[in-house]
């Protein structure tokens, strides 16, 4: 089996065909963890975990994106954001449901900020929601799941400054979270394994070699796989809407790079989730 440990089925791309889409994925023995990206989706994430008696599960969060609002433009997306003001009791309340698995995607993102307004202001508030919703993360013990775009060296900060203050509220013998979508070098990967953290990856490696050399030298208990679907699509799709069972593609490439079974891929990217996740 495979878990697909961060999709979006949730959004409005699978409005029509949402069940459609799980059950297919289901049905090739592929689970999924369903991200929200404000309240909205969240809620979305969760309704839909709770149809399914197993495979399916929510993670509740808000998106640094969602801040403010903001025109969002992409090789494979192009949105308006509405400004949502981070409420912890909603999204606590949201948390405390057994199918959540995780807190997110939260994080930073500078690449989206709208240089009408002003920028510092904009990091401001994106790391105070970030740094509130860490905190109920580990409040509630839930792993999270993390964004970061273009803000690499501010986001390993608040990292780091958030697990120096909250010691005792850190996990000492198992990782606490993913940075999702992994677009960092080597380097900074192994500094994000140092805070207790692992890395996933998305279709992207299949048609970008960047990350070869990273995915070829980490150790098996530091990765785990991921659509980001409708985004991402993987080789031979590309260009299409993407969906959780193309994860397979992404373990295809892996096992290729790092000169081993799908099968063996699956085993360990399977255990790493299940392990995080605890589900």
């Amino acid at each position: 089996m495979l878990i697909d440990t961060h999709a979006h089925v949730n959004f409005d791309f699978f409005k029509k065909d949402a069940d459609e889409v799980i059950r297919r994925a289901l049905n090739e023995k592929v689970w999924m963890i369903n991200v929200g990206t404000k309240y909205k989706t969240s809620k979305r994430a969760l309704a839909l975990a709770n149809k399914y008696e197993k495979g399916v599960y929510a993670a509740v969060g808000l998106h640094p994106i969602h801040l403010f609002e903001t025109r969002a433009d992409g090789e494979d997306y192009s949105f308006n954001t509405r400004a949502e003001v981070f409420n912890y009791d909603i999204y606590e309340k949201l948390a405390k449901f057994e199918k959540v698995a995780a807190i997110g995607e939260i994080g930073l993102d500078y690449y989206h900020i709208d240089k009408n307004i002003d920028v510092n202001l904009i990091k401001e508030t994106q790391k105070k929601a970030f740094y509130e919703q860490l905190l109920m993360a580990r409040r509630l013990d839930l792993p999270v799941i993390i964004h970061c775009r273009q803000a690499h060296d501010d986001m390993f900060n608040c990292l780091k400054s958030f697990r120096k203050e909250y010691a005792d509220l850190i996990p000492k013998n198992r990782p606490w979270g993913v940075m999702h979508c992994f677009s960092g070098n080597e380097d900074l990967a192994w500094k994000y394994f140092g805070l207790g953290l692992i890395v996933s990856f998305t279709g992207l490696i299949t048609f970008s070699r960047q990350w070869d050399d990273l995915i070829r030298r980490l150790p098996k208990d530091k990765f785990m796989l991921e659509t980001d679907c409708p985004f991402m699509t993987p080789e031979p799709f590309r260009g299409q809407r993407n969906e959780p069972l193309y994860v397979k593609y992404v373990a295809k490439r892996i096992a290729e790079i790092k000169n081993l079974s799908i099968e063996r891929v699956a085993e360990v990217t399977t255990k790493n989730a299940k392990e995080l996740f605890r589900i």
